[in-house]
């Protein structure tokens, strides 16, 4: 069934692509950024960003070559920071052995740091039309629906299987257009969340889910483990024009990272007075306590922000609201209370 696609998607592909920024062009370093960039990440949410940092770091010497706090700077708000470190070590790694020039050979792109089955697929198919499936979710649940398969899709033995049948049918010649059509039909008509556009897809007449009505039991999914709650009292310490901030451990959750100061659990008043004056910042009066959710893929953290004026500029890195919005990256659980 699946050789039908390529006939049936190119033709729609052609009528009905969205002009997206790094759609423009087939340069491995544009595709391979944005493919990074939209992991876990809405498409309207990565344009600026994409725009913004190919402005800064327009090359992949650029990248290899750029200070840390520019980097995380750069990425601020888009989360799961790991993928831009890796990025920046796999373009090292491209410069150190490859003289700067994208590798186009599958093993080599799979050893690249931060670079999965999928994201090689889409560049080597995009960019070198190789029949490389990228399957991600998007594909997982065009051809879930399409065939009726009860195939658990989280299961890495299913996104091989599914990749082994594509390669099969895929176009000489078309392999990046047909990578994209994929990616786009379960972007835009057989979405993830609510109910298919069945009237508009080019697979309508040829889709066993549809023909049986039964679009909605697909793709099948194995229940969700709960995420971890974990409570966190943070500090937002001022000293006249100054905000205290600190890095994040070199390891673990938002590792290395810059942060509003904080501590493990939900403090009493009493007890965040304590805190402020052990950690030598003098405190004068609490301004007020703020408390909001901010929910990361496994954890959900349950936040109590405690605003404070202090006499000290001591035991923190002390900086002003321009270098916060300038200069110093903070992930978004914490950037959340700048604007309080």
């Amino acid at each position: 069934m699946l050789q039908a696609l390529p006939e049936r998607l190119l033709p729609w592909f052609e009528l009905n692509r969205r002009d997206l920024p790094w759609r423009r062009d087939r340069e491995p370093y544009h595709v391979w950024l944005s493919e990074i960039m939209l992991q876990q990440t809405r498409v309207e949410a990565v344009r600026g960003y994409y725009e913004r940092f190919l402005q800064k770091l327009p090359t992949i010497g650029a990248l290899a070559a750029a200070e840390e706090n520019e980097l995380l700077k750069l990425w601020e708000g888009l989360g799961y920071y790991s993928r831009v470190r890796n990025l920046q070590k796999a373009a090292q790694v491209i410069l150190r052995d490859y003289d700067g020039e994208f590798p186009r050979d599958y093993e080599k792109v799979r050893a690249l740091p931060g670079i999965g089955a999928y994201t090689a697929g889409a560049i080597l198919s995009i960019c070198f039309e190789q029949p490389t499936p990228a399957v991600d979710g998007n594909v997982l649940r065009v051809v879930s629906r399409f065939l009726a398969s009860d195939a658990p899709i989280g299961e890495e033995r299913v996104k091989r299987e599914v990749a082994r049948k594509l390669e099969g049918v895929y176009p000489a010649g078309r392999c990046g257009d047909f990578t994209q059509a994929l990616m786009e039909l379960g972007a835009t008509v057989c979405v993830p969340n609510g109910a298919p556009l069945c009237g508009a897809c080019p697979l309508k007449d040829i889709c066993t889910a549809n023909l049986n009505g039964t679009q909605e039991r697909f793709p099948v999914k194995a229940a969700k483990k709960p995420r971890r709650v974990e409570r966190r009292t943070v500090f937002f310490l001022q000293c006249g024009d100054k905000i205290a901030v600190c890095k994040r451990p070199k390891t673990g959750l938002l590792a290395g990272l810059w942060q509003l100061p904080d501590v493990a659990g939900e403090l009493t008043v009493p007890e965040m007075l304590r805190q402020a004056k052990a950690w030598g910042v003098r405190p004068r009066n609490i301004q007020k306590t703020v408390q909001r959710t901010h929910i990361f893929t496994h954890v959900e953290w349950k936040l109590t922000c405690c605003y404070l004026d202090c006499a000290e500029e001591t035991g923190f890195t002390w900086v002003t609201r321009r270098e916060l919005e300038e200069t110093i990256g903070l992930p978004t659980a914490y950037r959340q209370f700048l604007t309080e």
